[in-house]
């Protein structure tokens, strides 16, 4: 019976921390959470009714870690107001959904890099602002400071400098790195707190939900979604793109 209370815990614990988002989707709401707590009481009476059993068994062979694919499907993503790196009439377009606070999207930052540098000519990189509110306390104002710096043809120095500083993003470091970037701060600070910034952070996110993008970093390629974060898969799915474009000879 021991045995079977240490299972139940763990696997409670488990159950929890399924529950917690990290770097995946935006804070749910009310009703989410209703549903979720539901979930986990159902799937706790399941357990509870299995687990002696289950205690008794031999113990499995650990399962093989899932590899996250996805289908084929083509998403139309507009570029909008959103910044571009690299040339705009590039045949292949890398579209990311971020979140200035995700500590995999700061760690995404050399691949990005090396991946523009191999197609300086062919490939452009779109940034999109997915900042995952609930969960990273200053995701949304780092958004805002990101877009109120693009107003001022800065936003890749803002991009830099914040994902630099994943840990030090209050308002008050925000405005200190818009001094550091030679932004005009009034006119910045105006820009951060205006309706129109707030609304181009909205409308990105709701470019994320409408490809069903569920964690940060999202990458996608002329509108397919990237699987698996390496340069590999960059490349493989850079250089189908360029085969198979509109136009192209031979």
């Amino acid at each position: 019976m021991e045995r079977t209370m240490h299972v139940m815990e763990a696997v409670i614990g488990c159950l929890a921390l399924a529950a917690l988002p990290a770097c995946g989707p935006s804070a749910p709401d009310l009703d989410d959470v209703k549903r979720d707590q539901r979930e986990i009481l159902f799937r706790l009476g399941r357990l509870d009714r299995s687990v002696e059993g289950a205690a008794t068994q031999p113990a499995a062979a650990p399962a093989a870690p899932e590899v996250k694919t996805y289908p084929d499907k083509v998403y139309d993503i507009l570029v909008g107001a959103s910044p571009v790196k690299g040339p705009k009439s590039a045949p292949v377009t890398i579209v990311e959904f971020s979140d200035f606070q995700c500590p995999p999207c700061g760690d995404s930052r050399d691949l990005v890099k090396q991946v523009l540098q191999a197609y300086p000519k062919d490939v452009n990189l779109v940034y999109k602002q997915f900042p995952l509110i609930g969960v990273h306390d200053h995701a949304l104002d780092a958004a805002k400071a990101a877009i109120a710096a693009d107003k001022q043809g800065r936003f890749w120095e803002m991009h830099d400098v914040l994902y630099q500083n994943q840990r030090e993003l209050s308002v008050d470091k925000l405005t200190e790195y818009a001094g550091r970037i030679g932004l005009d701060v009034p006119r910045w600070v105006k820009d951060f707190s205006s309706q129109e910034v707030q609304e181009q952070v909205a409308n990105e996110r709701r470019d994320g939900r409408a490809a069903d993008v569920d964690a940060t970093p999202t990458f996608f390629v002329n509108g397919k979604r990237v699987g698996e974060r390496s340069f590999g898969e960059f490349r493989t799915m850079i250089e189908e793109a360029l085969r198979t474009r509109p136009g192209k000879k031979g």
